[in-house]
């Protein structure tokens, strides 16, 4: 498969891509107020929530036309709380940069938020929102359930372990394999295929896929559900049910100095289910680049638009040291 490497402002590169041409969008954008990447022109430095949610917007509408009609976007945003008169972040002042000596604070300035001093901005949600008044259907809220959170030092609220993933659709059909992120169930629950109303929302109804187990034949009349397998290893009994709202993922910090880097775990699914194979995935925010490189794992073609020149070289070396001499890799 093949992953173009596009770095710029994805504002600006997005209208070069023709239209209807991904299958799937993933991506997480620069989170307000958090970090600064030490790059003139970014996104998430704006003096206002306000202000993030229009230069967010601008991309994600040039994005809409890139992205085909059955196609699915899969958007990761994280929130943080009010604290005007300091700069961003849930305690006010997190930075972080590049490891390089040339260090300029070009984002060190005041960010209101007109809210009460502690208050839950509630990013997320105002740009879920934001893209469903724009036109996007808003199919599902997943929760990010993270397994190892960041420690925060507070004691008048609960430890946030959690960010929100959003799954959007440019229309009301649309493609989504739900069998290919279908759940083992554990603990004596009870699978259940999803029922004809949820089927004929869906253009594509896909041939049973279940990873790591190998079906054995069985007469209707022994009580086998379609849905369920034997496990290839210990011939155990398998059921399956349909994918739940909840993902337990552990963040994977990387070594070369990307601090905000999506897990593969997280991506997986959404892949899987928004792509089908041999399809093209975006990530516009393409980062250390791990949408292309779980998308080139999966046979899907990828594209990542890169602001920071620095991050694009990082993602063409992880995608690179990942699929060895089969990956093919295009920086523009």
């Amino acid at each position: 498969m093949t992953v173009r490497i596009l770095t710029g402002d994805c504002r600006s590169i997005l209208k070069t891509l023709p239209s209807e041409s991904v299958h799937a969008v993933v991506t997480s954008p620069p989170y307000w107020g958090m970090r600064d990447y030490n790059v003139a022109g970014q996104i998430g430095l704006e003096e206002n929530p306000g202000e993030w949610l229009k230069s967010l917007m601008v991309v994600f509408t040039e994005m809409r036309r890139v992205l085909r009609s059955d196609g699915v976007f899969w958007l990761n945003v994280g929130d943080c709380y009010a604290h005007d008169g300091k700069w961003g972040g849930e305690t006010g002042g997190k930075q972080a940069y590049l490891p390089d000596s040339n260090r300029k604070r070009v984002g060190r300035e005041k960010r209101t938020t007109g809210l009460k001093p502690k208050d839950l901005v509630g990013l997320p949600w105002r740009l879920a929102f934001a893209l469903q008044a724009a036109g996007w259907w808003l199919r599902s809220e997943v929760i990010w359930h993270k397994l190892n959170p960041m420690p925060e030092n507070v004691w008048d609220r609960p430890t946030r372990s959690h960010e929100q993933l959003f799954m959007l659709t440019k229309s009301q059909h649309y493609f989504y394999d739900w069998e290919a992120i279908q759940e083992a169930v554990t603990g004596g629950a009870h699978a259940r295929k999803p029922g004809p109303n949820s089927l004929a929302r869906i253009d594509r109804v896909p041939t049973s896929k279940k990873a790591a187990v190998t079906p054995k034949s069985a007469n209707p009349g022994e009580g086998i559900k379609a849905n369920t397998s034997f496990h290839a290893a210990t011939g155990d009994l398998v059921e399956f049910r349909n994918k739940r709202s909840v993902w337990p993922v552990a963040s994977e910090p990387l070594r070369d100095g990307h601090y905000a880097a999506f897990p593969p775990g997280l991506i997986k699914p959404c892949i899987m289910a928004g792509c089908p194979a041999g399809g093209t995935v975006l990530d516009p925010f393409g980062g250390a680049g791990t949408t292309a490189l779980v998308a080139d794992r999966l046979k899907r073609n990828a594209i990542l638009i890169e602001l920071n020149p620095e991050y694009a070289a990082m993602a063409r070396r992880r995608i690179e040291g990942d699929g060895g001499m089969f990956a093919q890799v295009a920086a523009e």
